[in-house]
């Protein structure tokens, strides 16, 4: 039977529930515990797959296809599990199901309500879950902050399932703000007691009150919050700010956060086994030496946007043994006039993803530098589409080669998916989820990858176009990955050059801590081997 932790967050929004989560996910799978992880939206959207970057940051793509919550990223690279489309629950998607339920008729003529209509939604994904991934612990995180209307009915429900699961098979965790008033030299408990009160009054009591904080708490302070939240003072764990979003499991484990949630549980933990966790941060703390890798992309005012591409440079990083400092470069402020002057100093070159022609002609300026001037180049999804679009216009001399997905050309290098239109809905119509590449003996990837056949993840509606695959074959590009089924491109690169590959899929979603995925470790090494170089 699974047990279930349910982490809401109060006072105010961006306190790190989605890192205070993941940290808990890491003790309890340390623990020898089988963990799976959800995130709970209130948003209308059904997913955010046609959100703005700027409205949301990185949209993640799960194995199975799914368009999810950024949390999910580090969800994944925190316990180390690939999660699924139920992982990732909207009030959109709710609200979409049930209205589809009503219109079928099957609530047989009932008046269809918020309860017990849409309560009992959430409570079947969160039943569903357990289900699906035989876990022995499922924790679910409540987007947004207690009090806001649109997650009333996600509290009703969890309310409900500790109702029906019972005390020791489900607990709530409250992270709470702490704050910290300079001229009185004084962290506040106020807000935490108001936030926990509006939770009361929704019929839930916290049993674990995390507090974060910018500062070291008193145990004054922790026994305070224990009183008006009416926990033992041992419930009460502090998150102050930490180096890095990786010391937050150790700051727990060294609270024994884990034997508080096995107690609260009757979860039986005895041994916890932190080292491989450990071993990661080692190779943060040995990680000295820095290099900066130049990121020319579409989004860059919201690093969020690329959230797993910076930490999965950053993860490989460190296990090289240096730290990684990104450059943000706006593509649509690289020209021709300034590209020398903007990649001049460059240790390497990574293009990321994206949509749309904004910033497009400022990326390909960014690969043709980086294939002329011989500069570790990583491209990823559309960074591929560019790469392979100059390659074609400025070595085989097709100049208005263009994605057709931006401009109506006589020589679309990029072109729509077989099968789908321009005009499809956006929502969920894109190539999502893992896809089998093949490798070709002797190339950059299989060297990188160590194996004939990867597994990656995709998030597009265009392709390299097939039809010009033998000119630029001819010219030197090397088609390195395919998905044979459709006889899809799945990486390019380039011979004689230090290192130049691209892929159409998005290997930052694999990237995990003591396991970069290869394109990342290969590029960061390349780095290195330029900037001993230079």
């Amino acid at each position: 039977m699974a047990k279930y932790i349910f982490v809401t967050g109060g006072v105010v929004s961006g306190l790190g529930k989605g890192i205070t989560a993941s940290s808990l996910g890491v003790l309890l799978k340390a623990s020898g515990l089988k963990v799976f992880m959800q995130k709970f939206d209130p948003y209308l959207n059904v997913d955010p797959g046609t959100m703005s970057p700027y409205q949301h940051g990185e949209v993640y793509v799960t194995a199975d296809g799914a368009e999810t919550d950024l949390d999910l990223g580090h969800y994944e690279r925190f316990i180390d599990e690939n999660l699924t489309r139920d992982s990732n629950i909207t009030s959109g998607l709710i609200y979409k199901n049930v209205i589809e339920k009503e219109r079928r008729g099957d609530y047989e003529g009932q008046t269809v309500q918020v309860v017990p209509h849409i309560t009992n939604e959430i409570k079947n994904k969160v039943y569903s879950a357990a289900e699906k991934s035989g876990a022995d612990v499922i924790i679910t995180e409540i987007g947004g902050t207690v009090g806001d209307i649109e997650s009333l009915p996600f509290i009703e429900a969890i309310r409900q399932v500790k109702m029906e699961q019972g005390g020791k098979n489900v607990i709530f965790m409250h992270v709470s703000l702490v704050p910290y008033i300079a001229a009185s030299q004084e962290a506040k408990t106020k807000p935490t007691q108001h936030s926990v009160r509006e939770l009361l009054s929704l019929g839930i009591q916290p049993d674990i009150v995390v507090a974060r904080t910018e500062h070291h708490l008193e145990e004054s302070v922790i026994d305070k919050i224990a009183l008006f939240c009416n926990i033992s003072s041992k419930h009460v764990l502090v998150a102050a700010d930490a180096k890095t979003i990786y010391d937050v499991p150790l700051k727990l484990y060294e609270q024994n956060a884990q034997h508080v949630v096995s107690d609260l549980l009757n979860l039986n933990i005895t041994k916890t086994d932190m080292g491989a966790w450990e071993n990661f941060l080692s190779k943060i703390d040995c990680s000295a030496k820095e290099i900066t890798i130049k990121l020319v992309g579409k989004y860059i005012e919201l690093p969020d946007a690329y959230l797993s591409v910076s930490e999965s440079l950053r993860i490989a990083g460190f296990e090289n043994g240096v730290r990684i400092k990104i450059d943000w470069i706006k593509a649509d402020d690289v020209t021709a006039d300034n590209v020398d002057e903007i990649l001049k100093d460059a240790m390497a070159i990574l293009v990321p993803g994206g949509f749309g022609e904004r910033g497009f002609e400022g990326k390909i300026l960014a690969v043709q530098y980086a294939r002329e001037h011989k500069i570790p180049f990583l491209g990823i999804c559309f960074g591929m589409q560019a790469a392979v679009v100059e390659y074609a216009r400025n070595v085989c001399g097709i100049s208005d080669a263009n994605s057709s997905e931006l401009k109506t050309t006589n020589n679309p290098l990029i072109d729509i998916i077989e099968g789908k239109a321009k005009d499809d809905a956006l929502g969920g119509t894109l190539r999502l989820g893992n896809y089998k590449a093949t490798l070709q003996p002797g190339t950059l990837a299989a060297e990188l990858y160590q194996q004939t056949e990867v597994l990656e993840r995709h998030r597009h509606r265009y392709e390299f176009n097939n039809k010009y695959r033998e000119q630029l074959e001819t010219a030197g590009m090397i088609f390195s990955g395919i998905y044979e089924k459709e006889n899809l491109v799945e990486i390019i690169e380039l011979k004689d050059h230090p290192f130049f590959i691209a892929s159409q899929y998005h290997p930052e979603f694999t990237s995990r801590p003591n396991k970069p995925n290869p394109l990342f470790n290969g590029f960061i090494k390349a780095a290195i081997t330029k900037n001993q170089n230079s």
